[in-house]
């Protein structure tokens, strides 16, 4: 098993000395995605903040205008062997913030798991659909304050492709996704556009806590 935690500097030295692999450093996780030069993560830094656990980013706000974030992703290697995905995170936000996603303002913001396969060209048209899978949708949660947690297995049948067809249709094409992953991470959108990008309506914060996979 390895296990993959987000800590501090004086955490990660005990992790390696026992030989664990700890997540990557906040400036190793980018917020995207880029798609041929363009991010599409609009008035976005590039990388999120360190923070003395993990990581943060605040929301844009106040309109799709002001900016949206969609993805915060990493490369976390091979996922064979793996079996789920814990993730622990909070959010903040002033009293009566809305969470909207920029491309469905009338549908309720989102967070999820997200993998993607190496090589993916982002058309979506015949392999290429199955190399951007979307965990399953009871693992979906809607943006909202305080400490939350998902848990998800890689091996769920409903893991659902670029263009929602679920695993249980092709498990092998969600087995090489695994196998050969190029990135791993969390969406912002709604539950029926995952990663199309959410703002705020007041100040708000995202604090990635931790980033378990065993």
């Amino acid at each position: 098993m390895k296990k993959i935690v987000i800590a501090s500097a004086a955490a990660l030295a005990c992790l390696a000395a026992a030989g664990a692999v700890a997540a990557p450093h906040a400036g190793d996780w980018d917020i995207g995605p880029v798609i041929r030069g363009k991010n599409y993560s609009v008035n976005m830094p590039p990388h999120p903040a360190p923070t003395r656990r993990g990581w943060s980013f605040d929301f844009p706000v106040g309109s799709a205008a002001a900016g949206h974030v969609h993805y915060v992703t990493y490369r976390p290697g091979s996922l064979a062997g793996k079996s789920q995905i814990v993730v622990r995170y909070r959010v903040d936000a002033a009293p009566g913030t809305r969470f909207v996603p920029q491309a469905n303002p009338d549908r309720p913001a989102t967070v999820s798991l997200y993998v993607q396969r190496r090589g993916d060209n982002w058309n979506a048209r015949g392999n290429y659909q199955y190399y951007r899978w979307f965990a399953p949708s009871p693992t979906v949660k809607p943006l909202a304050p305080g400490v939350h947690e998902m848990t998800v297995r890689l091996d769920d049948p409903w893991w659902l492709s670029v263009l929602g067809k679920p695993a249980s249709s092709n498990p092998r094409a969600l087995a090489a996704a695994l196998r050969d992953a190029e990135r791993i991470g969390l969406v912002f959108g709604a539950e029926n556009a995952r990663g199309h990008g959410v703002y705020a309506t007041r100040p708000a914060r995202f604090t990635l806590l931790s980033f378990d996979i065993r």
